[in-house]
């Protein structure tokens, strides 16, 4: 039975019929030969670009600055190593304050209580002899010039723990900005010069990118010493701020 009702005898095919099944056999053939055209070539010439560094810095003196300091504390026995260590430690967080600083520039860092060992030279188990509690505190001001009698009351209050001095600058925001203007400067004068050599100009740009930023600078901690009349020397010296960018341009 064919599909519109009629019936095809074994052994014949209606003439139409026969056309139809040729047809759709080409219509079939040339789908199968039709491919899809290739993209077609980009006919645009390639750019020409240029890519240039550009360094800028700034310096600026510090108007801050931060310092720890601790106390070591050592008894037979835990908790007068402990009382030691508090006693100590509460002198010295008042000698802090008495200086100016804010409580909420006082920050405890570090805090450990440990067994001290005899020492042995032999194999045999080695023996607790004491133990050693230390407690350190993070401080922090933008009174620079008081630092060194900072420093001198933390010794005249106990602490035999000072270090981790770094200046810095509060808010380095602005410091970035002018690096940043400096930094491209360099580059525009580089690239036009390069360009100029080149038989070029300058077109429009492509890409920026930044390297570098504000990194506070620390100082050696000075040697610990018997608290004197005369406060510690401090030298703050400056900041040195530095950005590079990388810039590329289009030629025309």
């Amino acid at each position: 039975m064919l599909p519109w009702g009629g019936q095809l005898r074994k052994g014949s095919m209606a003439p139409s019929f026969k056309k139809c099944i040729v047809a759709l056999l080409v219509l079939l053939a040339t789908s199968l030969s039709i491919k899809t055209p290739p993209a077609l070539a980009d006919d645009q010439p390639q750019k020409r670009t240029i890519t240039i560094s550009g360094k800028g810095s700034v310096k600026a003196a510090p108007d801050m600055v931060n310092v720890s300091a601790g106390v070591e504390s050592q008894a037979p026995t835990a908790k007068d190593a402990l009382a030691k260590n508090t006693a100590a430690m509460t002198k010295v967080v008042d000698a802090l304050k008495s200086e100016g600083i804010a409580p909420e520039d006082i920050q405890t860092t570090n805090f450990s209580v440990n067994p001290r060992y005899e020492d042995r030279d032999d194999d045999r188990p080695r023996r607790i002899v004491g133990y050693n509690v230390y407690n350190s505190v993070y401080v922090a001001t933008h009174e620079i010039g008081k630092l060194g009698a900072i420093l001198d009351q933390l010794v005249s209050a106990g602490s035999n723990s000072i270090g981790g001095i770094s200046f810095g600058i509060a808010k380095p925001e602005e410091m970035e900005n002018e690096a940043r203007k400096l930094a491209m400067e360099d580059a525009i004068a580089k690239a036009k010069l390069y360009a100029e050599a080149a038989g070029a100009e300058l077109g429009p740009v492509m890409t920026i990118s930044e390297q570098g930023g504000y990194v506070p600078r620390f100082a050696a901690a000075p040697p610990m010493m018997e608290a004197t009349a005369k406060a510690v020397p401090i030298e703050p010296g400056t900041e040195k701020l530095d950005i590079e960018v990388q810039v590329t341009w289009e030629l025309k």
